[in-house]
């Protein structure tokens, strides 16, 4: 069956895991409640600056931070807008739309929409 993903890539400063994971854990759990297939969140553990691009590169990685990597499933685009139409009106969100209450910075992380075109 294929499925549709939001996928995001940024950097996390590394004394703030702990509150970044807490943070993904509360998140998850409302992207599940409104729907979500699946909620993933993963620390880098093997990625390496490139020579023309990478994972580090990409968030503008400084020494005291982790990339973190991130990814929602979904039925369909059309589930996915639905389930994030709903996620946003949560209330319990609120605190983590505050860019200055965030573990990280979000002007260095980004994200996208993905149609699965192979599933094994």
């Amino acid at each position: 069956m294929a499925h549709y993903i939001d996928g995001f890539v940024l950097p996390v400063p590394k004394k703030n895991i702990d509150a970044y994971r807490r943070m993904a854990r509360k998140a998850g759990k409302i992207w599940r409640e409104h729907g979500a297939l699946q909620y993933t969140e993963s620390v880098a553990d093997d990625v390496k600056p490139g020579k023309v691009t990478s994972f580090p590169q990409s968030v503008q990685l400084k020494a005291s931070e982790v990339v973190v990597f991130s990814w929602i499933v979904y039925k369909s685009r059309k589930h996915r807008d639905s389930v994030n139409a709903k996620v946003m009106k949560d209330p319990r969100l609120a605190d983590m739309m505050d860019p200055k209450k965030l573990p990280f910075d979000g002007m260095r992380m980004f994200w996208g929409g993905f149609k699965v075109v192979i599933d094994l």
